[in-house]
């Protein structure tokens, strides 16, 4: 029974973490035009207890992605420099729309995994009423 409460501990940690990663990617999108924004990242870490790896992961500190900025001539904008040029992000719509569905896909896999989980406990706990 432990390894059931074990599974849906687990599930959880990974949802949570893919939600984290899901919200990053959102802000990247909603910033893209944002002059001289820096897209971010959370790379997953495992969680440890005690000394132990638990299997679970949890997301690390945000960090910025070191790509250069995209510079983009623009004579009329109002932070373009004498040359006609300003920094733009290094926010790349399509790596973001990747990321997005990849997080998707493996939230909704430790969705199912945890459901799955779910269902044998319950099964478990009515065989032994009986």
């Amino acid at each position: 029974m432990s390894d059931l409460f074990n599974i849906l501990s687990l599930s959880s940690s990974a949802m949570a973490a893919q939600a984290d990663r899901l919200r990053h990617v959102s802000e990247n999108i909603a910033n893209a035009d944002t002059p001289g924004y820096q897209r971010k990242t959370a790379p997953f870490e495992q969680v440890v207890e005690q000394g132990q790896k638990t299997g679970a992961v949890q997301s690390g500190p945000v960090e910025l992605d070191q790509t250069p900025v995209r510079k983009v001539f623009d004579p009329g904008h109002p932070m373009a420099g004498e040359d006609g040029y300003y920094d733009s992000s290094n926010v790349d719509i399509m790596v973001e729309l990747a990321d997005a569905r990849e997080a998707q896909r493996s939230y909704e896999a430790n969705l199912k995994m945890f459901d799955q989980a779910r269902q044998m406990s319950t099964s478990l706990l009515e065989l032994l009423r009986r």
